[in-house]
């Protein structure tokens, strides 16, 4: 496969971005990755499962350094019982996500992943503040259902989780430990998941090494800065690009 050098500086900055915007703000690098990829990448699977290669790389290092806040052991309590609940409701649903997704026509899922991303964006900028969500059983099963179905189809399961995952962080290390946490085991799942409908292809591996140097360097960057940077800025930057790049995709 011969890749054009056009392309190569493209994902290179979008993976070092997306790597970067998560590693500040807990999330968006499916998201980010997802608005530029299906055009780069051979297919739209595929572009899903670079994304979510990638992913992993992403959060290999805070998932790490924050374990302890996850998985403490508490008298009387589970350890990770925030997280178990709403991560194999996703472990399910993904599987099946991503079996329609190697079923179902590439560029009429790019057309829905515009509108997605538009519903993302407005979501985020008017809707969000507003909302809280009770970290109840019920919840968790109702936002790992619709994060498996948009981690499996669009590679971007991270906003249902947000939600319930603000709602139960005791602190900023802590939800950050189980976003990452939450990505990290989830993206192995949904690789291997891809791997199996045949969507992790030489291809996909070419381009998850060229862009793999652009992750380490984003959460490097991410992980310096993480403490001086004002994430609400980055955040709405970030949901005003997604608006403008659903729009590109529902007109392309």
């Amino acid at each position: 496969m011969s890749v054009p050098v056009t392309a190569i500086i493209l994902i290179f900055l979008l993976a070092a971005f997306s790597s970067f915007a998560q590693r500040v703000t807990g999330f968006g690098f499916g998201i980010i990755m997802m608005t530029a990829l299906p055009y780069v990448a051979p297919s739209y699977g595929e572009a899903t499962a670079i994304s979510g290669l990638l992913a992993i790389f992403n959060t290999v290092i805070p998932a790490f350094k924050y374990r302890k806040l996850v998985f403490r052991k508490e008298a009387g309590k589970v350890p990770g019982r925030k997280l178990l609940v709403i991560l194999a409701t996703f472990l399910v649903v993904s599987f099946f996500s991503v079996r329609l997704l190697s079923r179902v026509d590439g560029p009429l899922l790019k057309h829905i992943l515009g509108g997605v991303l538009i519903l993302l964006s407005l979501w985020f900028l008017f809707v969000s503040g507003r909302i809280r969500i009770a970290p109840t059983v019920p919840a968790q099963i109702g936002m790992g259902t619709v994060s498996g179905v948009m981690g499996g189809l669009f590679a971007m399961q991270g906003p249902p989780a947000v939600i319930y995952f603000l709602a139960c962080a005791d602190s900023k290390e802590e939800y950050l430990g189980l976003t990452q946490w939450y990505f990290l085991i989830g993206n192995l799942a949904m690789t291997a998941y891809r791997g199996g409908h045949g969507l992790v292809t030489g291809e996909v591996l070419i381009l998850f090494a060229i862009a793999l140097p652009a992750v380490l360097l984003g959460v490097a960057i991410g992980d310096k800065i993480f403490d001086r940077l004002d994430a609400d800025r980055l955040r709405k930057i970030i949901y005003i690009f997604l608006a403008l790049a659903g729009v590109a995709a529902l007109l392309s």
